[in-house]
């Protein structure tokens, strides 16, 4: 299954979001392991993987891009899926959305993701803010260390 830590696990099921997010990454040297899952489904398959587990293989990855409008699962049931592990709780997740809709805003927040991002129309901004997003989660934060996370979930 999985064969190489993943750092960010993009979850998102529109082609040109996704070649627009990889790419915007991938220009700023932040996109060397990255993940994409195409529905929600597929998202907690992969989070659940044994290799994430205490003692397992790898660490989970150290951001969760999520949109909200998918197939199968829907983004606020990863997001509660999510949250409720307490091995994948720690992980940052943030909602990368074309949603304009305050309830999801709020049932977002309500569930524990770290930040709520409408997706920009425009290019030039979508690839901004993907920058920004990956410096931030991946370079500045500072995320608990993963023996601790995985001490606790034991």
């Amino acid at each position: 299954m999985i064969r190489q830590a993943v750092e960010i696990l993009l979850v998102e099921d529109n082609d040109n979001d996704i070649e627009l997010t990889l790419h915007a990454l991938r220009s700023e040297k932040l996109g060397n392991s990255i993940q994409v899952v195409r529905d929600g489904e597929e998202a907690l398959e992969f989070l659940h993987s044994p290799e994430f587990r205490p003692n397992g293989a790898f660490p989970p990855p150290k951001v969760i891009l999520l949109d909200l409008k998918l197939p199968k699962v829907g983004g606020l049931e990863v997001l509660r899926a999510v949250k409720s592990d307490p091995v994948l709780q720690p992980i940052p997740v943030v909602v990368l959305t074309s949603s304009k809709e305050e309830q999801d805003m709020v049932e977002s927040y309500r569930l524990g993701v770290n930040s709520y991002l409408q997706k920009p129309v425009d290019f030039d901004s979508f690839r901004a803010m993907v920058k920004e997003l990956g410096l931030y989660w991946l370079v500045i934060n500072q995320p608990p260390p993963v023996v601790v996370a995985a001490k606790e979930a034991a």
